[in-house]
């Protein structure tokens, strides 16, 4: 099965410090470019994330301080990184929740503005999870027939991955072969920011979903209470949802146009007759 594509998608998996998207650091990044004509491009980039790696990490990944310390640290390699993917939809495994909240992060604090805009994203795991229910090396085996060597290296899981969803594609006749279709299918609901604190109810309006405010919509609570928007830009969530909130607010303080229809076609109808 060959993916379908209308631009390229970049399969891309990180090894890091730790789980807290707000505040670990990557350590190791691998990219797989996959174009429409079926050319790829690929590239495993070792990073020093200018922090300790705790022991835990390195039990399940293998990369120890050591083995980072004369790599070059994300900003130095975020230019070459953002040019990779920056026409690219993007595509892992847990990436929808992980890998794609990360790097934004780690983009965003080298000093370049990442977005979604114009991007679809594939979340491999949640279609897997959805239809079988496993891990990515059982995923691997299940749908390709091998054993996953080197498990838990950005490089092997990136590549396995790319793997399992032409597999996936092969297999389930019901999911179609398309970009906007299979992200569709791998989004756990629609998210206004990637860590999911800000969502999007059915009328398409900003909701938040944790606290105090959890399921109130996003411009509800800033109009009662303003300094909730400061607490949470000074607090410590994730970068991508402050530029979020920082956004809708932007949008809440723009001057809007009331003019009604009838006003609109006066205005128009007066600037003809002025000619």
């Amino acid at each position: 099965m060959k993916l379908k594509l209308s631009k390229p998608i970049v399969f891309f998996d990180l090894e890091t410090t730790g789980v807290n998207i707000a505040t670990d650091k990557i350590v190791e990044i691998a990219i797989l470019k996959v174009f429409p004509n079926g050319n790829k491009e690929s590239k495993t980039w070792l990073v020093n994330p200018e922090i300790k790696i705790p022991q835990e990490s390195i039990d399940i990944h293998g990369i120890t301080n050591e083995k980072v310390a004369s790599e070059p640290t994300f900003k130095e390699l975020a230019p070459k990184i953002n040019e990779m993917i920056a026409d690219s939809d993007l595509a892992g495994f847990n990436s929808n929740r992980f890998d794609i909240p990360l790097l934004a992060e780690e983009l965003m604090r080298a000093g370049i503005d990442f977005n979604m805009k114009n991007r679809k994203a594939i979340d491999v795991q949640v279609i897997f999870h959805k239809k079988e229910q496993r891990t990515l090396s059982a995923g691997y085996q299940f749908y390709c027939g091998k054993e996953l060597e080197g498990a838990h290296g950005a490089e092997a899981d990136t590549n396995a991955t790319y793997e399992i969803l032409l597999a996936q594609l092969d297999k389930y006749e019901d999911i179609e072969n398309s970009v906007d279709a299979l992200s569709e299918y791998s989004s756990h609901g629609k998210r206004a920011d990637f860590a999911g604190f800000i969502l999007m109810n059915d009328e398409n309006q900003e909701i938040f979903s944790f606290g105090k405010h959890k399921g109130r919509t996003v411009e509800e609570v800033l109009k009662e209470n303003p300094g909730y928007n400061n607490w949470i830009q000074n607090a410590d969530f994730p970068l991508y949802t402050k530029k979020v909130l920082r956004e809708i607010k932007e949008r809440m303080s723009a001057p809007k146009n009331t003019m009604t229809d009838a006003e609109k076609l006066q205005a128009l109808q007066q600037k003809f007759n002025l000619r």
